[in-house]
């Protein structure tokens, strides 16, 4: 039997930008400041121009970064998150932390995110906040979230997990709400080689405040203004990421080709419901995810083929 083909191929993505990842690396172990040292700041910077939007806060890793948010907005017990059921478990997860409920809203099954014409029916008094997903790699109605969230005075957590890249509308995941979160783990379209995380913003009032809470709540050093944990991108992987960067134009553009293949082919054969991305947005499909009406028996077909396959989500 062959090879079991990989979903990602990370060795073969460090072969070809070996020089510039290795050369990245190399400086940080000379100048030897692993913990905030300037590459962090470079890369805030650079993602905060790639997104426009004027902060970008780097954390240790995705789901840190929807924790972190959620410390800033003061979310806590008998608050209220509306999100989605249909995603990785850390999005619901970071809401109980804090003490708070999250408020599930079903999903618009052409595309498998939050459906907005549900949203304003789960509203509460105690409703502080909208976090929708950007499942697969695509933003969900975003405007219409926004036009809601506005309307009852709640703020929108973007949790762009899988999408970091996609654009919507002309503008990029990230940057379509008050806070965009976005993770760097190694199989997402911007990946490091370790956990990490982004938290973006328009708000420079929370964006001092989230800056504060990555370092312990700290406004200077042993100055603890607030709770905080311990939340930092470390500068090896920010080096890693400043590296593929340069390049991650093109890996979007690769990933956008190869899913309008797969979309091409698999949707026109019977038994098989692609993910519709909508003519005003780009999906850089993190997965891409079909339904299918017997899916052990397709999933054992495609393993037969050494062709790999997850459910995603259980």
């Amino acid at each position: 039997m062959a090879d079991t083909i990989e979903f990602i191929d990370l060795k073969a993505q460090y072969r070809a930008l070996k020089p510039a990842v290795d050369a990245r690396i190399a400086a940080v172990l000379d100048h030897g400041r692993y913990i905030m040292g300037p590459e962090i700041a470079e890369l805030e910077e650079r993602l905060a121009t790639y997104v426009d939007v004027p902060h970008c806060i780097g954390v240790a890793s995705g789901t840190e970064a929807l924790l972190i948010a959620l410390m800033a907005l003061e979310v806590g017990p008998g608050d209220e998150i509306i999100t989605t059921p249909f995603t990785f478990a850390s999005t619901a997860e970071v809401i109980a932390l804090v003490g708070a409920t999250p408020v599930f809203v079903d999903i618009d099954i052409a595309d498998c995110n939050i459906d907005a014409s549900l949203i304003e029916a789960a509203i509460t008094p105690k409703t502080k906040a909208i976090m929708p997903v950007s499942l697969y790699g695509q933003c969900a109605d975003m405007d219409a979230i926004n036009a809601i969230a506005e309307r009852h005075g709640l703020i929108v957590i973007e949790d762009a997990a899988q999408s970091f890249g996609a654009a919507y509308k002309g503008r990029r995941s990230c940057g379509v709400s008050t806070i965009g979160c976005t993770s760097f783990f190694p199989s997402k379209p911007l990946g490091c080689y370790g956990d990490g995380g982004a938290i973006f913003t328009t708000d420079a009032g929370l964006a001092q405040i989230m800056r504060e809470i990555r370092v312990h709540g700290q406004a200077k050093r042993y100055q603890h203004d607030r709770i905080g944990v311990g939340g930092r991108l470390d500068t090896i992987q920010a080096a890693i990421l400043l590296a593929k960067l340069d390049s991650f134009d093109a890996e979007v553009a690769a990933r956008i080709a190869i899913g309008d293949r797969y979309l091409e082919m698999l949707g026109a054969m019977s038994g098989i419901r692609t993910i519709r991305v909508a003519e005003d947005r780009t999906s850089v499909w993190g997965q891409f995810t079909v339904l299918v009406e017997d899916r052990q028996r397709v999933a054992g077909a495609l393993a037969a083929a050494s062709i790999p396959t997850a459910i995603h989500y259980p």
